[in-house]
């Protein structure tokens, strides 16, 4: 495959984006599209934080406001008059769609708030990964009702009627009655987390939307399993039904948007592909005629929901393709950084305390698309990089940079999270691939498939390769923390946390591993024995990332911005914000730690009092700063 490599000052310049001054479209992944009823408008939500308002016709769009973090989803209510957002800063804010203009802020979630549905009488429910369902009085803003039957994170909810549904990573679908709270009936627990659920009120259906890329859809009253559909081969991220027809949108991660008759259960249409699409995204139109949905471009699509054509791409507003919200940086010595980002483009990059250069842009063919993980090894002479279209690309490392030419490897396990190159004798070059899939991959640095470890239940979040004996350790979602020799023998499961976790690492030593995840609980445990040695709150917001500087120092960044420098001898807990987004990965280069963070930036941060020593940027993702916010 040939790659396109340019001087990145020529071509993409960090200055173009910071010269904007007013918001025009999303500066990260379109997390949902809703459609506003009577109008040919949409509501959009981003991890940007940003809420906004597009022409569906074409267009800029306009702000409605920020939250303090990302926002997960968006919904607009029957009367097309205000909008509810969710937010991982763990609130729901309303907004008036004719004012444009915030009418309260709804409080009271512990963790992400995933989704939210709006009553007919005038109420609405919202779910978290804080595992509730909270019904509001949205006239005074009051909770009314708490349910915590729930056992993990949920995910999902919709109201029909006198009823509403709720699914979610406890592998469960539950049905409730909305005046009383009780529970009708609970489908589950299944094999697979059901991240998504919708109803057709018409038909008496429960929709199911399922993690072994499967739809079960229910008959309501009887509670029946009426058909299973094997609809796709990745974890299903989004169904829905259409308000005109009853068809069944469903969207996953094998990359097919598929819309399902509601008579017979066939497929009816395939939409046509376009990059970059984000399918946790995608909607149906109040009036069923179109498809709307996001890109991790920051980008709104809209297709014709009987042909399947695309029917509008929109707006780039003029500049450059794409969002630099960094993943992860690998070190390619001497100060060079290669990073990945959600846009899909491979960076460059020289940082030290003395220079902040970009150096080169790499596409990795036509499709751009979402990039989480990036590995390179300089005595190999390779960078490779995981991307969420389940491709490897596997790069040549030349004198002045990466090489113009890589390959990509279709593995089809799912988006790619973690990789890291083994120096060890007979596996010398080969990478350890984490995959959504729950698989860790072998793959050689020619890309040939030389083996699969299997030793989670669900996504692989990370992976470290141990500097010296050949072993990995690894996290994933489904909350377990293992380790594994090279060959694919499980050696130990941890005592691990009781939620995702997000990352780990081994110290320098080699005898210790730390790890951090959503129960917001900092483990330590000895490597070799598995005994917990530590165990520190690091309060209630989500971390992220983790790094070892030291036996006796671990730095955890969170995903609002913040380091955290954890004494392991006395448990006292330094901070330091230094973003405005989530640090979304640590690493060494020299004596330094890079941090790199969806705001678009990559700081270089001394580990012993957590200073931004230096700094580069490759765009400025709010146009509004965040009140309060004085990060760079």
């Amino acid at each position: 495959m040939t790659t396109g490599c340019a001087d990145f000052a020529a071509i993409a310049p960090g200055a173009a984006d910071e010269s904007r001054d007013r918001f025009t479209r999303h500066r990260g992944p379109v997390t949902c599209v809703a459609g506003i009823p009577g109008t040919a408008t949409a509501v959009t939500s981003g991890y940007d934080g940003a809420v906004g308002i597009f022409d569906l016709r074409g267009g800029p769009g306009e702000l409605l406001g920020y939250h303090d973090h990302l926002v997960n989803r968006v919904t607009v209510n029957q009367a097309g008059t205000v909008a509810a957002s969710c937010s991982s800063d763990y609130t729901i804010r309303l907004w008036d769609i004719h004012k444009h203009s915030l009418l309260t802020t709804l409080r009271g979630h512990a963790d992400d708030v995933e989704d939210f549905a709006f009553t007919e009488d005038g109420r609405g429910i919202s779910v978290s990964r804080d595992h509730r369902v909270i019904l509001w009085n949205l006239e005074s803003g009051a909770i009314e009702r708490i349910h915590e039957e729930h056992e993990r994170d949920v995910l999902s909810v919709v109201v029909a009627g006198n009823t509403f549904y709720t699914s979610g990573d406890d592998m469960t679908l539950r049905q409730w009655d909305l005046q009383s709270g009780r529970t009708l009936r609970k489908w589950g627990p299944f094999e697979h987390e059901t991240d998504t659920c919708a109803v057709d009120g018409n038909r008496g259906r429960a929709i199911l939307g399922c993690d072994d890329g499967s739809i079960r859809i229910f008959d309501v009253r009887t509670g029946e399993l009426e058909r299973e559909i094997k609809a796709h081969s990745s974890g299903i991220k989004k169904v829905c039904v259409s308000p005109l027809t009853g068809d069944i949108l469903s969207a996953a991660y094998d990359q097919k948007l598929r819309i399902w008759d509601a008579r017979t259960l066939d497929l009816r249409v395939e939409l046509a592909g376009a990059p970059s699409i984000w399918e946790r995204s995608l909607n149906w139109t109040p009036d069923g005629e179109s498809i709307v949905g996001g890109t991790f471009d920051g980008t709104v699509l809209r297709w014709n929901a009987a042909s399947g054509h695309l029917l509008s791409h929109f707006s780039h507003d003029g500049a450059e393709p794409g969002n630099a919200c960094f993943n992860e940086a690998a070190n390619m010595g001497g100060g060079d950084l290669v990073l990945v980002s959600d846009d899909g483009f491979l960076r460059v990059a020289k940082l030290t305390p003395e220079a902040a250069q970009w150096k080169a842009r790499v596409e990795p063919g036509p499709n751009r698309i979402l990039m989480n993980a990036v590995a390179a090894d300089a005595g190999y002479q390779v960078v490779m990089a995981g991307a969420h279209d389940h491709r490897l690309h596997i790069f040549p490392v030349e004198c002045e940079g990466l090489g113009r030419r890589g390959v990509a490897i279709p593995l089809g396990q799912g988006p790619i999270n973690s990789i890291r190159i083994a120096r060890h004798a007979g596996y010398e070059g080969d990478a350890f691939v984490a995959c959504y899939s729950g698989s860790i991959l072998r793959v050689s640095r020619r890309g040939e498939i030389r083996g699969s470890i299997n030793v989670h239940e669900g996504a692989v979040k990370a992976l470290r390769i141990h500097a010296t004996e050949p072993l990995g350790v690894s996290c994933g979602a489904d909350g377990l923390l293992v380790s594994w020799s090279l060959d694919g023998t499980m050696l130990r499961r941890f005592p691990g946390h009781t939620a995702i976790v997000d990352d780990v690492d081994i110290d320098p030593g080699g005898t210790m591993i730390a790890s951090a995840g959503r129960d917001f609980i900092l483990k330590v445990h000895n490597l070799h024995s598995g005994v917990l040695l530590h165990a520190i709150r690091l309060g209630w917001r989500s971390p992220k990332s983790i790094c070892f500087v030291d036996q006796d120092t671990v730095i955890v960044g969170d995903y609002w911005g913040t380091l955290i420098r954890a004494d392991l001898r006395c448990g006292r807990m330094v901070r330091a914000k230094i973003a405005r987004n989530g640090i979304s990965s640590l690493s060494w280069s020299l004596e330094h730690l890079v941090a790199t963070s969806y705001d678009g930036g990559v700081y270089l941060v001394a580990p012993g009092d957590l200073r931004v020593v230096n700094k580069i940027r490759a765009m400025t993702q709010r146009y509004v700063p965040a009140v309060g916010d004085d990060a760079a």
